[in-house]
């Protein structure tokens, strides 16, 4: 017991004596005298994007009277402007030295931005070694990332490594108390307003742009260590995603789900610019995907593109086909509409009426530029928004009177690169993978193993068409296509010929209201647009309650006759020449038997189950031809 008692008392004071040695390297805070207001009155300037620093170094010099250090390019652009400059070799009495690796890395430099102002040992240590307070540091950090993007020798990266600039960026963020670090051209302004008004830097600010500082400090170091790593063969020891906030919203999936933003990578902006209304957090997430859909159909078809996006998946996709007669009909589209569809105009009316129900409050995109005919398409229909790369000035006005001009209109940014990796945190665990930036093509559907081999320029398209659809659409998933147009989707089930059966009941409604009794339903005058899309799809369905059934029925004229099983089985047979694509092998033929039913005619799927030889001679026996594309398109 006493030797217990004796060993236990030996760990109490080990843990004792490391936790001394742990505080004894843990730094005191140095005193000085807080002052909230710092004039500025001498700034180091030294920086690679010269955008807008000319202005603001002449408010500095001209209106402040701020002494201005600075080097190399910087200061002479600076002196090219009119403005006096003081070099900081000049300052310092030691030149720029080693191919100018050596510049600013000197102790006159750095104990001006790190000494403590009101410090009587800092200030009279300044005076002993002729160090002057610096107020303000702007810089940026050389172009690393973009050196490394260029294909530079390895070498040439390495040089492109900033050292001098992280450290004075540390040296006067750490001292934000009292000094003031600008990294980016987009906080001058900010500055130069509470400069105008305040007469100096407030420490609320210092502490913002200081809180930026350190942020992109660890994006660079981080940058720098992932290329290290890289170069390695070896996975980076540490990686660092640094976000800029953007905009708050509401609250996230949920009300409850508070508080809840937007936010860009540091340095990378946003893919869109909100143009009108209020985005929320789902509104957003189908607008990425949305628009990823409709650039890569435009990339692929030639053709303008346009989708209807609920919940994270497509409700329609579609590229600009003309429209046949009965489906002028079908979709409400009168012989003076018709004769002013424009191609993007022509393909959100084909996305929009792949399944109408589920496009009720959509999120739209649109792969060209919003005109006129396709704002007042729009405006007619219940949605939320829209994204698209630009609008013409009278499309925008008549977009933003919609929804009593809460309608949000995202305008997508121009060469936005998203980057080559995701990452999204699920229960505290962060994913990381390459973008599924695969764009499918021809190319992809010329491996046809079926005996039929025949697949015409319309079948391409469309299998092309329902690909690109299910491939932002969440897993499992199979699509249908037809003229360019989704015509079924089948989102988010567990079994695949569950996929097959969800996206055909949708084939079948589709189809049905073309039939000619879905097409001469006596509605009476005033019935709303979206009360006879569902009508028409309660008629074809035709499985009313009795109370539903008096309320279907005050919506016509008169009482419509029923549309039988046998006549909906017999106009259903007519149906042949679609398309259907799976984000993922079909495992068993029982998804082919089931869309021989539907009238499909071509089948894209990635191969490589072990049943890919009985699901091939399914498609055989039903006449199809099946093309393996190689390429698994799940979706989560």
């Amino acid at each position: 017991r006493f030797k217990r008692s004796q060993s236990s008392h030996h760990n109490i004071f080990q843990v004792l004596a490391n936790l001394i040695i742990t505080m004894a390297h843990i730094l005191t805070a140095v005193e000085g005298t807080q002052v909230d207001v710092v004039p500025v009155r001498r700034a180091l300037v030294s920086v690679s994007d010269k955008s807008g620093i000319v202005d603001f170094c002449k408010f500095l010099s001209e209106q402040q009277g701020v002494e201005l250090l600075s080097t190399g390019g910087t200061a002479k652009a600076l002196r090219e402007a009119g403005l006096k400059v003081k070099d900081v070799s000049e300052y310092t009495g030691a030149a720029e030295c080693l191919d100018g690796r050596v510049k600013t890395l000197h102790p006159k430099v750095h104990g001006g931005l790190l000494a403590v102002r009101g410090n009587k040992v800092h200030e009279e240590q300044m005076k002993e070694q002729g160090m002057e307070p610096i107020d303000m540091t702007i810089l940026n950090l050389y172009p690393f990332e973009a050196t490394v993007a260029k294909g530079a020798a390895f070498s040439q990266c390495v040089e492109n490594i900033d050292i001098g600039g992280p450290s004075m960026l540390r040296s006067t963020a750490k001292n934000h108390a009292f000094t003031c670090i600008v990294t980016s051209p987009d906080q001058y302004g900010k500055i130069k307003d509470e400069i105008a008004a305040k007469g100096g830097t407030t420490l609320a600010l210092r502490k913002q742009l200081a809180a930026q500082a350190f942020a992109l400090s660890a994006a660079y170091d981080s940058a720098i260590a992932s290329w290290f790593a890289g170069q390695l063969d070896t996975e980076a020891p540490v990686v660092a995603r640094v976000y800029k906030p953007e905009f708050p919203l509401k609250y996230g999936c949920n009300p409850h789900q508070k508080p809840a933003q937007i936010l860009s990578r540091l340095g990378a902006g946003l893919p869109f610019t909100v143009k009108n209304g209020v985005p929320g957090y789902i509104n957003l997430l189908d607008a990425a995907n949305a628009w990823q859909l409709v650039m890569e159909l435009k990339q692929a078809t030639g053709l303008a593109a346009a989708a209807s996006f609920k919940h994270v998946s497509p409700a329609g996709a579609a590229v600009a086909v003309p429209l046949t007669d009965v489906e002028c009909q079908a979709y409400e589209v009168t012989p003076e509409t018709r004769a002013t569809l424009t191609p993007v105009s022509l393909a959100y009316l084909r996305a929009r009426n792949a399944d109408p129900m589920c496009s009720f409050g959509d999120f739209s995109a649109v792969s060209d530029e919003v005109d006129e005919a396709t704002a007042k398409y729009l405006k007619k229909e219940v949605s939320d928004g829209i994204v698209a790369p630009s609008y013409t000035p009278e499309a925008l006005e008549i977009l933003k009177s919609k929804k009593g001009g809460k309608f949000i209109i995202l305008e997508a940014t121009p060469n936005y690169n998203p980057g080559d990796l995701e990452y999204r945190e699920v229960y505290g665990m962060t994913f990381s993978q390459k973008r599924n930036d695969v764009v499918i093509g021809k190319e992809h559907m010329e491996k046809v193993v079926t005996s039929k081999k025949d697949l015409d320029e319309a079948a391409v398209r469309d299998l092309i068409v329902a690909s690109i659809c299910i491939k932002y659409t969440q897993s499992n998933s199979v699509g249908f296509s037809k003229d360019g147009m989704m015509v079924g989707v089948g989102a988010g089930q567990q079994s695949r010929v569950d996929c097959v059966k969800l996206a055909g009941r949708k084939v079948e409604t589709w189809y049905l209201r073309q039939h000619p009794k879905v097409l001469g339903l006596p509605f009476k005058e005033g019935v709303k647009r979206q009360d006879r899309v569902n009508a028409r799809v309660r008629y074809i369905e035709g499985d009313f309650t009795a109370e539903e059934k008096v309320r279907w029925e005050a919506q016509f004229t008169s009482v419509p006759e029923p549309l039988t099983e046998q006549e909906k089985a017999q106009f259903l047979s007519n149906s042949k020449g679609i398309s259907i694509s799976s984000d993922a092998f079909f495992p068993f033929r029982d998804s082919i038997d089931h869309a021989s039913k539907l009238g499909v005619s071509y089948v894209a799927q990635p191969g490589g189950s072990v049943q890919d030889e009985q699901v091939t001679e399914a498609c055989n026996e039903y006449g199809m031809a099946m093309c393996f594309t190689g390429v698994r398109l799940f979706h989560h």
